[in-house]
This record gives C-alpha cells, structure tokens and sequence, in this order.
C-alpha cells in the first residue's frame, strides 16, 4: 500500500490540531510512523483513505458505528430533518420523539436528557448525584479506560496535568468484581460517597452477583448508582448491559451506537433524580446538562432511525453471532501459528479485544505495533476487534485470513528477533504522563 499523500499531511495536521487529532485514541501515536491513513470515506465495514487504500475497518469509529458507515436509512433521516432546520430558539417536536423512543427501549429509566458526546452525560450523572445525595466523594472503577474528559475522572489518570490536587482527592476508585474494594470505601467513607460510576463490563463477565450486590450496597448507603453504558448499550442487548444482566441503575449514561456515529448522547434515569435538572421542584437548581447544539435536529433523527433498525431488525444477534465467528476464526489461526500465549482475545464477541506480548511473555507495544503493520498492508485496520452489523461473512472470513497471515509473521519475529520486522518505531499507549514521540 501507498500512504504517500496521507504522509504527507501530517505536518499539517499536528500545525494546526494538537496532537493532529480530535481524538486521543485515533492519534499518530496510536499506529505505525510509515501508515497513517487519513479517512476519506466509508461505507458498510469498509473506510478508504486519502491515497485511495481500502481496509476492512475493526474500530468502527470507537464502537460508535454499529450498523455501518453511511447506513442509508440513518442518513436518509439526518439528511430529511436537516431540511426542516437544524437548531431553533424553543425545542422541536422531534426532541419529545426521541426521547419517548429511548425511554420505551431503556428500562427502570423515566426521564432523559441528551446532549453531543458521552462525557456530557457522565459528567451531568456526576453532579445531579451530588446534589441528590449532598455529597461530594466519587467512586469509579479503577479497571475500566475511561468515563469522562472532565477533571473528576481525568484526575485519577497519568495525564493529570492541570487538575488541581483538592479535585484530584474528592474521587476513590475501587475494582472490578472486587466487592470487597467497594466495602472498604463505604467503611473508610460513612455517609460520604455520592455515587458509584462503572460499566456493567468491559471486558470479564460480573462475578457472583457482583452487579447486583452493588446495587443493593448502594441502596443500603443512600449512594446512587451509574452504569455507563457507552460501549455496552445497544451492543449487549438493545436495553444495554443493564437489561442484559438485569440490574437497574439509578443513572446511566449512553452515546456511540445511540445515533450509528451521529454525535448524540444520553442521560437517563429516575425521575426523582434527574427531575432536580428542571424545573417541577423546590430544591436547589442543578445545572444538569444544557447545550446549544445538545438537540440538533438531524442528530435525533439519526438516533430515532437507528433505534427503529434495532428495533425491527436482527442487530445485536448479529454481533454476536458475526463476533464469534471472528472469535472462532482468531483462535484456530492463533493455535495454527502456535501463538496462544503471545496473542490474547478479550471481551464478549460483540466487543472484540486483543492483546499482544513479546518474546518473554510481557505485554509489548513493539508487537502490537508490528501486528498493526502487518494487517493495514493486508487491508484490514484492526487496532480493536469491534464488529458492525454490516461484517459480513466475507469480511469476517478475509480478516481472519489477513489474521493469519500476520501471525506467522509474528512468530518469526518472536523467533529472530522484532528488528528485523518492525519498520515504525512502537506505537504508545494513550495514559501515559510524558510523550515519547516526534514527527521525525
């Protein structure tokens, strides 16, 4: 493959965007030096770039495209609202629309409000449940990636940089299916703990009722409980991870497949507590969640029609079963190439991982970096393994064919050294508190 124009560009990009990208986790860091693509367009499970290189796509624009890029239903929506108008002084009809849409899909919640990116809805869950409980302690999950842009969250991280340390110390984190790290907090923290904030998983299924444990703890402190449900809603199940393992949270926060990549989304939950964002009580106002742009037409659009595909077509089975296809598919190549303690898969099949170590057993970023090589020069871009309801057997069965071509350059890098494979220098993970990378 020719990246020369996409090459080209970068300059450019990181002239004028800090870090040449919008997004953390789509940055040149994140990808071999010599093959940064820029994305020229999309369709179904497949992107091509600016040089005209086409790849079978595992991101899918971080799990937010679940049906597929450029799914004619969803656009042809976006596109009808946005002749009506996109943005008005008073809300829309199509605002009441959505919202009965996703409250009659999300059970246990009664009120929601949206908003453009996931970290509104944390963020917004965060602070209604101080000004319900008037407390000011958060408690996260220290096993999962990330919740939130906004100084609560970004503070426990290593890029804690301009976070004052008075923020830093209202937020505790305890770990997954570990009951006994959230007890300690409740006893080392009576009456002081706001809300807990987790996925309902991420990658290992809750153990021993973990989830519903948490609830009843919460219930028996006064702590109200968050679920984000970012990556699991309308992947999981379509009422999320919440209905797939039937717990109801007193919050939850929702966005990526909501709207297939359109920038919408949610915060839903009972009515006692969100109704403190309104104006039908005598407490204190909450600044719950306010946006200009938070209600655009044609992105509620595209959410009401995504909802509708779920609702009337064999979506999430489809993940499932085309997730495991590619699961089977990945550990027989795995096994062909004799790679089984090198190469790991993680997760449910409808959200794919996988993880990379080098020749003494330890996760390797040189690894990852010459796996990520070898598949984009065979077409596929696989930093995830995130299936769409447009994977097809075809595009499945060619992954796993590219999957297996590249393990067995893998193995003779573990054999003989990684230097005389890898052309990039290694790819870096996104926390990490200093950068070690140039444009050179």
């Amino acid at each position: 493959m020719d990246f020369s124009r996409s090459l080209s560009l970068v300059e450019r990009f990181h002239s004028l965007i800090p870090g040449g990208s919008h997004t953390y986790a789509k940055g040149d860091d994140q990808y071999p030096a010599h093959m940064l693509p820029y994305v020229a367009r999309g369709e179904g499970c497949r992107m091509w770039d600016a040089d005209g290189n086409e790849f079978i796509e595992w991101g899918m624009g971080l799990r937010s495209v679940t049906l597929g890029h450029a799914y004619p239903p969803v656009v042809e929506a976006a596109r009808k609202a946005m002749l009506n108008g996109t943005n008005f002084i008073r809300p829309t009809l199509i605002e009441l629309e959505a919202a009965e849409a996703f409250l009659d899909i999300i059970r246990g919640a009664e009120m929601v409000k949206f908003s453009k990116d996931g970290s509104d809805a944390t963020s917004g869950a965060v602070r209604v449940a101080r000004a319900y409980t008037g407390r000011d302690l958060i408690a996260l999950c220290e096993s999962h990636p990330f919740f939130s842009v906004d100084d609560w969250f970004i503070g426990t991280t290593p890029m804690c940089a301009g976070i004052p340390q008075a923020t830093r110390e209202l937020t505790v984190t305890f770990r997954y299916n570990d009951l006994d790290s959230v007890e300690r907090l409740f006893d080392r923290y009576p009456d002081q703990l706001a809300c807990l904030v987790l996925e309902a998983q991420k990658y290992d299924p809750p153990e021993d009722g973990f989830l519903h444990k948490l609830r009843d703890l919460c219930d028996r402190h006064g702590t109200v409980l968050i679920f984000d449900e970012m990556i699991t809603g309308f992947r999981w199940h379509l009422g999320g991870a919440q209905a797939f393992y039937d717990v109801v949270p007193d919050l939850s926060a929702w966005g990526k497949a909501l709207a297939n990549g359109f920038s919408v989304s949610a915060l839903a939950g009972k009515k006692e507590i969100m109704e403190l964002g309104g104006l039908l009580h005598d407490r204190e106002r909450v600044f719950l969640l306010s946006g200009t742009h938070a209600a655009e037409t044609h992105g509620l659009a595209a959410a009401i029609a995504t909802m509708k595909v779920y609702r009337e077509e064999p979506v999430i089975e489809t993940l499932w079963r085309q997730g495991q296809r590619l699961a089977d598919g990945l550990e027989r190549a795995i096994a062909d190439q004799d790679l089984g303690d090198y190469i790991q898969l993680f997760g449910p099949p409808c959200c794919l991982v996988y993880g990379t170590k080098g020749a003494e057993g330890e996760p390797s970023q040189p690894f990852r970096t010459l796996f990520l090589q070898e598949t984009m020069k065979r077409g596929v871009i696989a930093p995830s393994l995130i299936v769409s309801y447009s994977h097809d057997d075809e595009a499945v069965d060619r992954t796993v064919e590219v999957f297996h071509e590249a393990f067995g350059v893998y193995r003779k890098a573990l054999q003989e050294g990684i230097d005389g494979y890898l052309k990039s220098r290694p790819v870096q993970p996104v926390w990490r508190t200093y950068n070690e990378y140039s444009l050179g």
